[in-house]
C-alpha cells in the first residue's frame, strides 16, 4: 500500500510539475518568431490572406510571424507538416475549406484527420464560389442549366482544379440538389482550367471572386450565379443558386488557422484571443470587401464546432455522389 501511495505522489508530483510548466510556457508565450505553415504558392488569394494574418498578428501579439509557403498536392504537403510541427505553438498552419475538410472528405484514408490531427485557433474569411461559363454557353441561369443537363445527361463538360477539391465538389452539391448529371473534367491548377473554358473546350465551372470578377468585366467568362448566401456587390444582378430555386445550397469557401493536436490549451487560449482581436481592426472589413469576401471572426471553440460540421457536410456530398479518390 505505501509503494502504491508514493507512485500515486510520485505522479501527481509530475502532473503538478507539468501544469506549472504549461502556465509559466504560455505566460511568456511568444517569445520568439512565429511560423504560419501556407499550402499555397506566393501571390495566391490564400497566401495573401496568410500574409494578412501574419502581419496584423504580429502588431496585436508584439512578436513576428513568418509565412512558410509548402505548396503542393492541393493542399496537402501543408497539412502534413502541420499536423507533424512540434505542439508548442510556434508552428501553427493557415489552411482552407479545400485542404482541410473537403480533401479529407473524398479520400477513404486521408494523409490527415481534419478533427483529431488539429486544434482550432480562429476563423479569417469566408468568401463566396462564383458559377462562371463561356460566353457561347447557351444556358444563363441555374434553370436553364438544369434544363439543359436534363435534356442532355453527362454532355456538359465542367472544368475544376483538381478532382476533390471545393470547385469539383461544388458541382458536385449542385448536381445532386438539382437531380442532374454532368461530366467532371479535372485540371492541375485553376490555370490550366481556365484555359480550356476560354477556348470553349469546356462549358462551366466554379471559382473564387477574385479570381472570376476580372475575366467577368473583360467578358470573356459570363457569370451564372453566385454559392454563397447573398448576392456580390461588384455583381448585383447575378442571382445566388439559394436564389434560384435550391435554397439549402451553400459553395463558399473559408480560411482559418490551425495548430496540431495536444499544443497546450492556454496557449491556444492566448492565440484565439490575439485573432479575436485582431478580427476586430476597424480597416479589416475593407481589405475584405476590396477581395470580395468577408470576416469569419469565430474563437477556437466555434470554429472547431464549424469544422465539425463542414466535415460531415463535404463527406456527406462525397458519399453521395460516389467521388472517392483511393
Amino acid at each position: 500500500m505505501t509503494t502504491v501511495r508514493s507512485i500515486l505522489r510520485l505522479l501527481s508530483g509530475a502532473a503538478l510539475a507539468l501544469a506549472m510548466t504549461t502556465g509559466v510556457q504560455a505566460q511568456e508565450y511568444p517569445s520568439r518568431p512565429i511560423k504560419l505553415i501556407v499550402g499555397f504558392p506566393p501571390g495566391q488569394g490564400i497566401d495573401s490572406n496568410a500574409r494578412e494574418v501574419a502581419r496584423r498578428m504580429q502588431d496585436v501579439m508584439g512578436q513576428s510571424w513568418v509565412v512558410d509557403n509548402r505548396a503542393g498536392a492541393s493542399g496537402a504537403l501543408a497539412q502534413r507538416a502541420g499536423a507533424a510541427a512540434p505542439a508548442d505553438g510556434y508552428t501553427l498552419l493557415f489552411t482552407a475549406a479545400g485542404p482541410l475538410v473537403v480533401n479529407a472528405a473524398v479520400h477513404d484514408k486521408p494523409p490527415y484527420d481534419p478533427i483529431n490531427d488539429y486544434v482550432a485557433i480562429g476563423g479569417f474569411s469566408t468568401f463566396p464560389m462564383v458559377l462562371v461559363a463561356h460566353p457561347a454557353f447557351p444556358a444563363k441561369t441555374i434553370a436553364e442549366l438544369v434544363a439543359l443537363a436534363k435534356a442532355k445527361p453527362g454532355d456538359i463538360h465542367y472544368a475544376s482544379s483538381g478532382a476533390g477539391v471545393t470547385a469539383h465538389m461544388a458541382m458536385e452539391q449542385l448536381s445532386l440538389a438539382a437531380g442532374i448529371k454532368m461530366n467532371h473534367i479535372p485540371y492541375k491548377g485553376t490555370a490550366l482550367a481556365y484555359t480550356d473554358l476560354l477556348s470553349g473546350r469546356v462549358s462551366i465551372m466554379w471559382d473564387t471572386p477574385i479570381a472570376a470578377l476580372p475575366l467577368i468585366r473583360d467578358g470573356r467568362v459570363r457569370a451564372i450565379a453566385i454559392g454563397g448566401k447573398s448576392r456580390l456587390a461588384s455583381l448585383p444582378d447575378v442571382p445566388t443558386v439559394a436564389e434560384s430555386g435550391y435554397p439549402d445550397f451553400l459553395a463558399s469557401s473559408w480560411t482559418a488557422v490551425v495548430a496540431p493536436a495536444k499544443t497546450p490549451a492556454p496557449i491556444i487560449a492566448k492565440l484565439s484571443e490575439a485573432m479575436t482581436k485582431m478580427s476586430a481592426s476597424p480597416d479589416l472589413a475593407k481589405y475584405f470587401s476590396d477581395r470580395e469576401s468577408e470576416a469569419m471572426p469565430m474563437n477556437a471553440a466555434q470554429l472547431g464546432a464549424f469544422i465539425r460540421q463542414e466535415v460531415d457536410k463535404w463527406s456527406q456530398t462525397a458519399k453521395r455522389a460516389g467521388v472517392r479518390l483511393d
